[in-house]
This record gives structure tokens, C-alpha cells and sequence, in this order.
């Protein structure tokens, strides 16, 4: 039984979405904080027509929603709504911190976060900030200076923000990659224990990947004794499923081929794998590390900052990962790739131990101890 009375209980904001490089760390933080004996109460803000909604939902934690979306780049009308739509949000989310009074504002960056975050500095609400990427976004790197505590992914990253106190501590990730060993996911997916290659392009999916896949699988099913976990991305699922129709029509009949939308539990089906075919975002690189897979990284070309090809090219210089452009990323060479690492065990134990080197695992005990400085100051 708890020996604090109710004053000394501490209620939390957490805010991150959008993608699930920003929601997995927002919830494995509000996780680790719910586990506190002083934890009286956890909301999370976000985007209701985002992935966290559904996430927070099934977490069971109160959703307090703020319609933003993301910032345009050109300077357009579009723009001006985006303006008006962040000052919107900044007011409900300063009306929330009056509702219920938060000890603490914890946000994981982006979009989603920035009203929460502005809400905070603008009430004088405590917060702490992690982000996730190689190159700092423009709302942590924003709200730097006014947080607490500033928590970042990369070590490199320390030159973007303008802050006192930054400490680098990895992704935090989620305890579930903690628990299971390879056999143990193995059996949790009811597949052989063969060597295992997981194809995914982030919880957006990547259709260039998918479409280099799909053409490499005839292939490698007739070369090699191998089986595939693909993560399509769901609004990429209908067009993959009709091109497996088309090119790999035996699909069906494959049991060494998992096709889906989205896997919920995501750690299984990388624990479960011996090599990860991926996009580069900060918290997959995170995943695929604590994992110890060897991977081959295909960035998003577009991202902000460019972040994903230079998260890339670290994992490279690191010796963790194989490199690929997006627009060189077809079936030849995606095939020449994952072949090379089937043939080669030598290299594939390397990149598999370089990445496993690279894993922080006590991210969020870390985290949770910022958050618990920021509040004693």
C-alpha cells in the first residue's frame, strides 16, 4: 500500500504523435511513469485522428485531443490555416494545464507536440523534451531552451539545441524488447527456426520497399531457406496485395511468408529476425539495435532535415548497417543485399554485434530520472 497521501502525487501530460517514431518513446516513458508510486495520473495529448489516439486508447490513459497536423513547407494559404490551427491548439492545451494541473509536461518533439510544449511555456509548466532524430526538429529546438531537462537520440545531435541541460540517452524503448529471446518471438508467430528477414518501412510503410520485395521473392524462396515478416504500412496494403497478386500470386500458399498491414507488437517479429530491411527513422534504428539484427537501410528521401539518410550513413560509418539508396532500392539490389548477408556469416555477426553495441537500454531509466530532477528543482 502506498504511504503518500495525495498531495504528494503527481499528475502528467505526455504529448508525441503522428508517426510511431514520436508515439512508441511518448509511451514507453507514460509506461514507466505509471509504474511510479507517486504517479497519481497520466493524460496524453495528441491528434485524435492519429496513430496515438488508438495507442493511448488501448494503453488505457485519458486522451486529451488537439486538432494539428503538420506544418506546411511553402508559404500559401495553407500555411495561414496552419498558423491559425497552432494558436488554437496552444489555447485548448493551455485550458487543459488549468483543468487539470500537470506536474509536468513530457513531449517526445514534432508536430503533434508543439501546442502541449507552447501551453507549458507559456503557463511556466514544468516540461522535459526528448527527441528522437539525428537533427533536432523545429519544435524541440524551439522549446530547448525554456525545458527543463533535454533529453536526445544522438550524441551529434547536442550542437542543435540551445539548452543547459542535455543529456544523451538513446530512444527510450519500450520494456517488451526485454522480455522475449529470439526462439521465445520464434514461437510467439508460430514460425520455424530458420534465418528470418523482417521487411518494414516504418508505421507509414514504404511502397518503394514493398515494391522491391515483392519482386525479389520468387528469388529468394527458390534459392534460399528463408522466411519473410512484412510490415506493408496500412495505407500501402490493398496496392501491395494486388502487385503479390500479380507478380508472387503463390503467396497464399507460402508459409514462409507473413504479409500484414501493421504488426501491433511490433518487438516480436524484430526479435524473432536475423536481418531488418527498414527505413531509417530514429526509433527503428533504436528498435533494430536492441534487437541485435543486422540491417540493410533504405532512407526516406524526403524527411525533414533530411534526418533519415544521416541516422543512415552513422548506422553505416558504424559498421551496424548496409546502406541503400531509396532511389537505387529495386529487386536486383535489395536481392544482391539480403543475399549477401545469407552467404555471409561473418558479416552478418558483425553488424549484428555493432548494432547491438549501439543499443541504450536504460533510455527510459534515465529519462525518468530528468523527469524526477526537473520536478525537485
Amino acid at each position: 500500500m502506498s504511504t503518500l497521501n495525495s498531495k504528494d502525487k503527481r499528475i502528467y501530460f505526455i504529448t508525441g504523435g503522428g508517426t510511431g517514431g514520436h508515439i512508441y518513446p511518448a509511451m514507453a516513458i507514460a509506461d514507466a511513469l505509471r509504474k511510479e508510486e507517486d504517479t497519481e495520473k497520466i493524460y496524453y495529448i495528441g491528434n485524435p485522428k492519429n496513430l496515438e489516439k488508438t495507442i493511448a486508447d488501448k494503453a488505457g490513459y485519458p486522451f486529451l485531443n488537439v486538432n494539428i497536423t503538420g506544418m506546411p513547407r511553402k508559404l500559401s494559404f495553407k500555411l495561414v490555416k496552419w498558423i491559425f490551427c497552432l494558436g488554437f491548439s496552444t489555447l485548448k492545451s493551455i485550458f487543459y494545464i488549468l483543468k487539470y494541473k500537470p506536474d509536468l509536461v513530457f513531449g517526445t518533439g514534432g508536430y503533434v507536440s508543439a501546442p502541449a510544449l507552447f501551453a507549458a511555456v507559456i503557463t511556466k509548466t514544468p516540461f522535459v523534451i526528448h527527441d528522437c532524430d539525428a537533427v533536432p526538429g523545429i519544435v524541440s529546438k524551439t522549446v530547448a531552451p525554456y525545458a527543463k531537462s533535454v533529453s536526445l537520440a544522438f550524441e551529434n545531435s547536442k550542437s542543435c539545441v540551445r539548452t543547459g541541460s542535455v543529456f544523451c540517452n538513446g530512444n527510450p524503448i519500450r520494456e517488451e524488447f526485454l522480455k522475449l529471446n529470439k526462439q521465445e518471438a520464434r514461437k510467439v508467430l508460430g514460425i520455424g527456426d530458420k534465418f528470418t528477414i523482417v521487411v518494414m518501412g516504418g508505421s507509414q510503410g514504404a511502397r518503394r520497399i514493398n515494391s522491391a520485395l515483392i519482386n525479389s521473392l520468387k528469388n529468394l524462396f527458390a534459392n534460399y531457406d528463408v522466411q519473410i515478416l512484412h510490415q506493408t504500412g496500412k495505407k500501402n496494403f490493398d496496392d501491395t496485395i494486388k502487385e503479390l497478386e500479380s507478380i508472387y500470386p503463390e503467396y497464399k500458399d507460402n508459409k514462409n511468408y507473413i504479409v500484414r498491414p501493421y504488426f501491433e507488437d511490433m518487438y516480436i517479429p524484430l526479435l524473432a529476425s536475423d536481418v531488418a530491411v527498414s527505413r531509417s527513422g530514429s526509433l527503428s534504428l533504436s528498435e533494430i539495435c536492441i534487437s541485435g539484427l543486422a540491417s540493410i537501410l533504405v532512407p526516406y528521401p524526403y524527411a525533414a532535415a533530411d534526418h533519415q539518410r544521416k541516422n543512415a550513413r552513422e548506422m553505416e560509418g558504424q559498421g551496424a548497417s548496409l546502406y541503400l539508396e531509396d532511389a537505387e532500392c529495386n529487386a536486383h539490389n535489395l536481392s544482391l543485399m539480403i543475399e549477401e548477408l545469407i552467404n555471409d556469416t561473418e558479416k552478418l555477426v558483425c553488424l549484428q554485434t555493432n548494432a547491438k553495441r549501439l543499443a541504450k537500454p536504460d533510455a527510459v531509466k534515465n529519462i525518468i530520472n530528468q523527469i524526477k530532477c526537473a520536478l525537485s528543482k
